[in-house]
């Protein structure tokens, strides 16, 4: 089946064909047609396989066949989209100039870490689609910058995430501006029992689609578990890196202070690498994700959060230096590899520390992971396990959900039910506007391929706090409360706003 059977306009079918994509994803087979009907939606589909062109396409058509409900001068927000981090926010940004150039449709985006000046006169303008991060769109309705009361479409793309990364409280303030009469779509990488029952209290009678069994990871992913000792996991990852001419290498770590060291060195290595993170400036993290894409940096060492911007369609390798606390960022993790029917091979070095949280990830996946050890690189069988928690604190600083220039800070939480490594960092907190483009062009600094519709990825997942709550039920569909206890957002400054 080729998009022209979805029904999609010859605008959207022109600009989908220009950029060589013929045959729709299972997601965007179901998504695309259920959108266009207008109603709700709740989609879960396993990473990489086109949900961001699944609710582009049919957002697209629908406000350029509808007139908006209040004709004016200055056109009005219709659509709004949600992610949990700038890269995604981005990337899915110029998904829609790309699916939509043929439209008169306008979009921007919205994220922290930047100046809000030129996002400012991008709203001034006039658009149609604004794709933005929780923290920075509440920064707007604060200053009064953005009007969403006509508002027709709301999109919370990797909503599950965005709860784990603690964004309820965000969300919950936005969703009190927001117009009651709207279609809501939830789109998420995880499928989980506690999405589908937040979201019963947001949807209405919506679309029920699950295209991926759940918490599987792609079959065309090659897993293996390298035992080694913990001091001797950079040498290790150096040998292999080496032994086998590795290039384009996305390597993840638990905490912010581990990537940095180990980029720091593999560099002394001989090895070319950047670490990207939450305290990374915006033009940092922009810098390396550009230099990683276009295979002119060897190694990328992220942390969850910052990976979900990570989108490459024949990414081989991901290592996985440390193991995440919570078994379910192991899925996420590997599934940046074997994208889009491509091949990949996802590496995992363990110490005796990880044992228990390997595990946790063999049951969550339903089967073992092959193991190999390296010769020269053989586990002391006498060691004895350390706990994580101990290891990786006295180190300063917030933890990854603090600000952004308060340190460096490495503390990994020991596992809790339903908690991760101290992860719940959002989107950017730099003090300054780093690499914004010219005012007017509110995608500042990040510039990012569309995304491919048989393969438009969800991208950087991340290991964060779920959101605790008594009626969980109630998190997402409190559309007139108001909340003054949100957590800090990627917008959230000392000393005035704008930065």
């Amino acid at each position: 089946m080729s998009f022209d059977s979805l029904g999609l306009s010859e605008p959207l079918l022109r600009a989908v064909n220009e950029l060589g994509y013929t045959n729709p994803t299972p997601i965007q087979l179901q998504a695309i047609p259920a959108v266009l009907k207008g109603g709700d939606l709740l989609a879960g589909a396993q990473t990489g396989t086109g949900k961001t062109a699944g609710f582009t396409l049919p957002i697209l058509q629908r406000l350029s066949q509808m007139a908006p409900a209040a004709a004016g001068s200055k056109r009005p927000v219709r659509a709004l989209i949600l992610t949990p981090t700038r890269e995604l926010a981005a990337q899915v940004e110029e998904s829609v100039r790309a699916y939509g150039k043929y439209l008169k449709l306008r979009s921007t985006v919205m994220f922290g870490g930047v100046g809000i000046n030129p996002q400012i006169d991008a709203l001034r303008r006039g658009v149609d689609i604004v794709v933005a991060t929780p923290g920075r769109l509440l920064d707007h309705m604060q200053q009064k910058t953005i009007d969403v009361s006509q508002l027709e479409i709301l999109v919370l793309d990797e909503a599950d995430r965005m709860l784990d990364m603690g964004f309820i409280h965000d969300i919950k303030r936005v969703l009190a501006r927001l117009p009651q009469k709207r279609q809501n779509l939830l789109f998420s990488a995880t499928f989980s029992d506690e999405i589908k029952a937040l979201a019963d209290s947001l949807l209405d009678s919506p679309a029920l689609i699950e295209v991926a069994r759940r918490n599987t990871t792609a079959e065309r992913i090659e897993q293996k578990i390298h035992p080694v000792d913990r001091d001797r996991k950079r040498e290790l990852l150096t040998h292999l890196i080496r032994q086998h001419d590795w290039f384009q290498v996305l390597v993840f770590t638990r905490t912010k202070h581990g990537a940095n060291r180990l980029a720091e060195q593999l560099t002394k290595d001989g090895i070319s690498a950047l670490a990207i993170h939450g305290n990374k400036s915006q033009s940092a993290r922009t810098r390396a994700l550009a230099e990683f894409k276009d295979q002119t940096l060897q190694v990328l060492v992220a942390t969850d959060i910052a990976a979900r911007g990570i989108d490459i369609d024949q990414l081989p390798h991901v290592v996985n230096f440390d193991l995440p606390n919570v078994p379910e960022d192991y899925v996420h993790r590997i599934g940046r590899t074997g994208r889009a029917g491509a091949e990949g091979e996802a590496v995992s070095l363990v110490c005796v520390d990880e044992l228990q949280l390997l595990k946790d990830i063999e049951r969550l996946i339903k089967r073992p992971i092959p193991q190999e050890v390296i010769a020269g690189f053989e586990p002391d069988p006498n060691a004895k396990p350390e706990p994580i928690q101990r290891r990786s604190q006295g180190r300063g600083g917030p933890r990854e959900g603090g600000r952004a220039h308060g340190g460096s800070q490495d503390q990994a939480r020991a596992p809790k039910a339903g908690n991760s490594a101290g992860q719940g960092q959002r989107d950017g907190r730099s003090s300054k506007p780093a690499g914004a483009k010219p005012a007017g062009h509110a995608n500042a600094g990040v510039k990012a391929a569309p995304r491919r519709p048989e393969a438009a990825h969800a991208a950087g997942h991340a290991p964060a706090p779920r959101a605790k709550a008594g009626n969980p039920g109630a998190l997402l569909g409190g559309k007139s409360r108001n909340d003054n206890g949100g957590a800090r957002r990627d917008g959230m400054r000392t000393g005035g706003r704008g930065r």
